[in-house]
């Protein structure tokens, strides 16, 4: 009682309107919305009103808007690297620690590697057994190797089903992917990088055997304990927040 309500701008409702259809899949990927005078009629609205709409809409990275006499604004799908972006932007604001970030991620990822130990399947295994080849292949560059790496992790995410786990560590993998490539740039030819790559590798050929083995425990251990090492070994002194990295 006594709380003012806010009345939705008429430039909302036609972005929210427009944003259900795309998330629904009514309207597809790269597919062109009607024409300006159109979607006028359609929503009895002026051309700038629909114009902040698509500002919206642009600015969520669901169109992309091609201006001048052949333009006009197309469909793009949700993409889970928007909103590694937009995390990464509050985290840099926020003043997070890379710690911090990594201390998440551990929190995150051995629970789902348990999980998709407990649901593996055998077409799972095969493509966890490709990727492991992918890391062979890639051993002698450097660059190409922390690639694979990340890779790898997305991948295991991906094979859980698990959308929400998918996105959410996504958006850690995208900043601690940078911070591997940094370190890596300083780091690349010592022997405490030979020994910290020797290990990662060890440990991704490990876990892909407790996961086929179905070792629910074992796999949640494993990752646990490779995770944290990496966190020791990639934590810098001269770069301490996501500020930092991003700068």
């Amino acid at each position: 009682m006594g709380r003012q309500m806010r009345v939705p701008k008429m430039a909302e409702l036609v972005a929210g309107h427009l944003r259900r259809q795309i998330v629904r899949g009514e309207l597809s990927e790269g597919e062109a919305l009607p024409s300006e005078a159109a979607l006028m009629e359609q929503f009895r609205v002026s051309r700038p009103t629909l114009r902040e709409a698509f500002r919206v809409l642009e600015s969520e990275s669901l169109i992309s808007v091609r201006r001048g006499a052949h333009g006009g604004a197309r469909v793009q799908v949700p993409d889970a690297d928007v909103a590694a972006r937009y995390a990464g932007l509050i985290l840099e604001h926020r003043g997070t620690t890379l710690e911090d970030v990594y201390e998440a991620r551990i929190v995150i990822e051995p629970p789902m590697v348990a999980l998709l130990a407990e649901r593996r399947s055998d077409a799972d295994v095969a493509r966890l057994r490709a990727a492991l080849v992918d890391h062979d292949a890639a051993a002698d560059e450097p660059l190409r190797s922390i690639r694979t790496h990340t890779a790898f992790h997305a991948l295991l995410t991906e094979l859980t089903g698990n959308q929400t786990l998918k996105v959410l560590s996504g958006m850690l993998e995208r900043i601690i992917e940078m911070a591997n490539l940094a370190h890596v740039e300083n780091d690349l030819g010592t022997p405490a990088h030979e020994r910290a790559s020797r290990k990662g590798l060890n440990a991704h050929r490990r876990i892909v055997d407790l996961i086929e083995a179905g070792d629910v425990a074992g796999a949640e251990e494993l990752w646990r304990r490779h995770l944290t090492e990496a966190r020791d070994y990639l934590l810098r002194a001269d770069v301490k927040t996501v500020l930092d990295l991003m700068s």
